[in-house]
């Protein structure tokens, strides 16, 4: 019995051990980003670009369906989801992966402002330092307004602006309901949705289930959109 304690406890601590490895260099990768360039500066700068937009010129569809369709906790969390995380943990366990995040929107604005896209374990750590940064410095719809501005929506659109004017030849305040549910769809799988219409469509139409759910849409608005949708792939 006392060998097979030892060996539990042994087993923690090296576990434990490990663990602290990773934070470690986590953090120090957090450090080193922070030290390289400032929020204030990285947010100055994202904001100087060209066709930068304002989360005021955005319709209020497409934020709800973007909160919907990836962090519906947003307004509620610190900047990391815990219950999300969780979620991650045991599916990629589950999978043996990190293929399931669990990325608040913070987490993935920090990814995409200071971090590359692979999925390390110690990038993800200093994702989550960065993410409690930010929500220090910055507030929430700022965060919203800077992911959008940010994100890769396929077909060489890396912003909210460039991805409106591209698939739909209008600016992001003009796009109808059928169309900003489309377009929060397109980020999750940038390179699939962007070029695929039955995909991105089977995607938007998840996301029209979340948005009733999560009390941003009616079954009826929903109804009418997928109305909508169906409409599109038959004259595609």
């Amino acid at each position: 019995m006392k060998k097979i304690l030892y060996l539990l406890l042994s087993m923690v601590l090296i576990l434990f051990f490990i663990a602290a490895i990773y934070i470690y260099k986590g953090y120090d990768m957090y450090k080193n980003a922070l030290k390289e360039t400032t929020i204030s500066e990285k947010v100055n700068s994202i904001k100087s670009k060209e066709n930068y937009t304002t989360i005021d010129n955005l319709p209020k569809t497409y934020k709800n369906a973007v909160i919907s369709a990836e962090d519906h906790r947003f307004y509620r969390h610190n900047g990391i989801d815990i219950i999300s995380i969780g979620r991650a943990i045991v599916h990629d366990i589950k999978n043996k992966n990190l293929n399931e995040g669990g990325s608040t929107i913070t987490q993935q604005l920090a990814k995409n402002i200071y971090f590359t896209q692979e999925k390390k374990l110690t990038r993800k750590i200093a994702e989550i330092f960065m993410a409690f940064k930010l929500e220090e410095e910055i507030d929430k719809d700022e965060i919203l307004e800077l992911y959008l501005n940010t994100s890769y929506f396929g077909n060489g659109h890396y912003n909210v602006y460039d991805a409106s004017y591209g698939y739909f030849g209008k600016a992001p305040i003009d796009m109808t309901d059928y169309e900003s549910t489309l377009l929060a769809g397109l980020p999750n799988a940038p390179s699939v949705y962007g070029s695929n219409k039955q995909l991105a469509s089977e995607r938007q139409k998840q996301i029209l289930v979340l948005m009733v759910e999560y009390k941003y849409l009616s079954t009826e608005e929903k109804e009418a959109i997928e109305l909508e949708i169906e409409q599109n792939l038959s004259e595609s």
